[in-house]
């Protein structure tokens, strides 16, 4: 499963229960990112135990994205039975603060930083 786009790339991985982030995501509202919510919904309904989402090539995502991926870890945080691991970069300036709030939303979140 992939979303290409012009500005932005997104890919999951099957193997590895990988959704890889890349480019820049600043679509208008939280309507447009319907697709992302799609493809968010269709790994948390295939449940492996464990969900890494690799954010170390996404420079920037607005308010809308960030909402958007809120949804998708308070949907994993619900099925108990299911890890995650956001990766991020310190490299970015957005990831640290928003990335960090997301651990309030489910506290067995693991960050991982480079």
């Amino acid at each position: 499963m992939e979303i290409n786009e012009q500005d932005y790339n997104i890919n999951y991985d099957a193997d590895t229960a990988t959704l890889h982030f890349e480019g820049t995501l600043r679509l208008i509202g939280v309507h447009a990112y319907e697709s992302i919510a799609i493809l968010f919904d269709k790994v948390a309904d295939i449940e492996p135990p464990l969900i890494t989402v690799n954010l170390r090539q996404l420079n920037s995502l607005n308010s809308s994205g960030v909402t958007t991926l809120a949804k998708f870890v308070i949907k994993v945080s619900k099925k108990e039975h299911i890890q995650m691991v956001i990766q991020g970069s310190t490299k970015i300036a957005w990831q640290k603060k928003s990335l960090t709030n997301l651990k309030r939303l489910m506290p067995r979140l693991q960050l991982e930083w480079e």
